[in-house]
């Protein structure tokens, strides 16, 4: 049997989500646990009913253990606990299921092992289609103390409870396929960001804004600590925020680090911005905390920016801090600060600033009940007023129009409430509030924002009901009572059958490219295809049929993956000058401007 070659064409591994949720070390353990054990060959072998060893001599040192730990948060735990299947399996069973030396061989190297022919390596790869990076930077002692913390967390089975009550497991959630639309969209690279890393992802770009003024102003972000200003087809740097904040941290997790920005809309005449980061746990006490039996990974922060000069090309200016927020785990952070752009001075929404807070990784690692208390912040959309006093702490107002403002059993700061990771909001210009849900194993989702709805999770996915008590890799039909429930429902779904992740674009209302306007564009993130949906029906209640672009580059059908030489584009949309639309891969830092569309 001949194998092609999985790094042909470029292939850059990375160590993202297979599937969607498949992260660092997604690929060695479900490779583990789910295909029969064999050595490295040349070709596939067969496989065969899995053998269980017997128990390695895994060291109980507790310096061992306790240098494993410290590498396990510091490479695994985007990914990875021993609860829930969640960016990664469950590892609570891996050391019971699979030989020490085959897991250390894979950990060091797993893509030499998928090119040797391994038939679990290689039917994954075929599944999932990319793979971790080498760790060869890792002593054998570092793996040998990773694989002892994991042997201490072993647990014999995962009981899937409550699900007996749910009914059947739905397979296939969407049955029905996304459609090619016949259009295609022209891209024309005009750009490259500045490599922030050696390794895929070149340059974390993640969210693109343009700042109004006599002459408008457009920026786009690293999260690993730089705000560019794009002038031209060139970016300058703005702010080198490890310079302003050397507590700030971009590792561990998949979207750690400066998180998100915003300018006030009076940043004209006050100079008034704003910034979401991370940072490591216990850097400062938080304003949001929970009991201190539960891990704090790290904490993501607020701060406010006052520029000495608008007008300035490079910051200069200082910054104070409206709230601080300890996290689980470093997945579903603080990724989205905004104001709404359609409100006019004098209108109750001028000035508040919306924060999308995810669930931080408490649902899949047991604690499920910090993001569905009503009186907590995680899992919900903020509404803050940044020069109020009326918080908590007095460092920010609850604005008196928020939903709960006057209700002592909610924390007044809500919006809107029930999600696993909030990842972007935006609006249309007939009003419709946008808020992309980025789902677990599933289901992905796009919502229209409304003041007090309840999106559902970590009762939801998507349309479907999620078991947040037993296996969360699997979802089922409503039950026949949900109206009773008062759950709001996406506008825009599909499951993983499309794609791993949400990636949340805008819609399009300029007349420049006719052929798209009043088309809410988006896309998935790990395999960069690009859907669309029209706006106008996107109404409460029921789900927009989704259609798909193809790219074209020069003349001649492209893809995204095949571009960024990476089988994770890690894709991003942003609005620029007049209004001008660009797609963008994290992969390898790549901008392109969408200059036509047509059949």
């Amino acid at each position: 049997m001949n194998i092609p070659n999985p790094f042909a064409n470029s292939f850059t591994s990375t160590y993202f989500p297979f599937k969607k949720h498949l992260g660092l070390w997604a690929f060695v353990f479900i490779t583990l646990s789910t295909q029969s054990y064999a050595q490295p060959t040349a070709k596939p072998q067969s496989s065969s009913k899995p053998v269980v060893p017997a128990n390695p001599a895994y060291s109980t040192d507790k310096a061992v253990l306790a240098k494993g730990q410290q590498l396990f948060q510091q490479n695994c735990t985007a990914c990875h606990n021993f609860l829930q299947k969640g960016i990664g399996p469950n590892l609570a069973t891996v050391t019971l299921e699979v030989p020490a030396a085959w897991l250390k061989t894979f950990i060091h190297n797993a893509p030499e092992v998928i090119k040797s022919g391994d038939a679990r390596a290689y039917a994954l790869f075929e599944e999932y289609k990319q793979t971790m990076p080498p760790f060869t930077h890792l002593s054998d002692g570092d793996v040998e103390a990773l694989m002892a913390f994991i042997h201490s967390k072993r647990k014999v089975s995962n009981v899937d409870i409550g699900s007996e009550k749910l009914g059947a497991e739905l397979k296939d959630p969407i049955p029905t396929k996304i459609p090619q639309s016949g259009l295609h969209l022209e891209l024309q690279e005009v750009a490259k960001a500045p490599a922030s890393a050696e390794k895929v992802p070149l340059a974390r770009i993640n969210k693109m804004q343009v700042l109004p003024g006599k002459k408008d102003r457009l920026f786009l972000e690293d999260l690993r600590g730089t705000l560019y200003e794009m002038e031209g087809n060139a970016l300058r740097v703005f702010m080198d925020f490890a310079k302003e904040r050397p507590n700030f941290i971009h590792t561990p997790g998949l979207a750690t680090g400066l998180g998100s920005y915003a300018f006030h809309p009076d940043f004209q005449t006050n100079g008034l911005f704003y910034t979401t980061h991370t940072e490591k746990a216990n850097t400062a006490p938080a304003d949001f905390a929970y009991a201190d039996s539960i891990k704090v990974t790290l904490q993501w922060v607020l701060i406010e920016w006052k520029v000495n000069d608008p007008a300035a090309k490079e910051f200069a200016g200082t910054g104070r801090e409206l709230f601080r927020i300890n996290m689980v785990s470093p997945i579903h952070g603080v990724q989205e600060i905004t104001f709404n752009p359609l409100a006019k001075p004098g209108t109750p929404d001028y000035g508040l600033l919306y924060i999308g807070i995810g669930d931080g990784g408490a649902t899949e690692n047991g604690f499920y009940f910090i993001c569905k208390d009503k009186n907590r912040p995680w899992g919900k959309v903020l509404r803050i007023d940044p020069k109020g006093k009326n918080s908590k702490n007095g460092k920010y107002g609850i604005p008196a129009s928020n939903p709960f403002a006057t209700n002592k059993a909610y924390l007044g700061e809500i919006f809107c409430q029930g999600f696993r990771n909030p990842n972007r909001i935006t609006w249309s210009q007939d009003g419709k509030m946008l808020i992309s849900d980025i789902g677990q194993a599933q289901a992905e989702e796009l919502n229209l924002g409304v003041a007090g709805a309840d999106y559902g999770w970590p009762e939801r996915e998507g349309t479907f009901v999620i078991n947040h008590r037993g296996r969360m890799d699997r979802v089922y039909a409503l039950p026949a009572d949900d109206a009773k429930f008062k759950y709001t429902y996406p506008v825009v779904q599909y499951d993983h059958d499309e794609g791993n992740a949400f990636s949340a674009g805008f819609v399009y209302e300029s007349k420049a490219i006719p052929a798209l306007t009043g088309k809410y564009i988006f896309g998935d993130i790990v395999s960069g295809r690009v859907f669309f949906v029209e706006s106008s029906q996107l109404k409460p209640g029921k789900q927009a049929p989704i259609q798909e672009f193809t790219l074209q580059v020069a003349g001649k059908t492209a893809d995204l993956q095949t571009l960024s030489s990476s089988k994770k584009t890690d894709l991003r949309f942003g609005l620029g000058l007049n209004q001008d639309f660009y797609i963008y891969t994290k992969a390898d830092g790549r901008i392109y401007k969408v200059t036509g569309a047509g059949k």
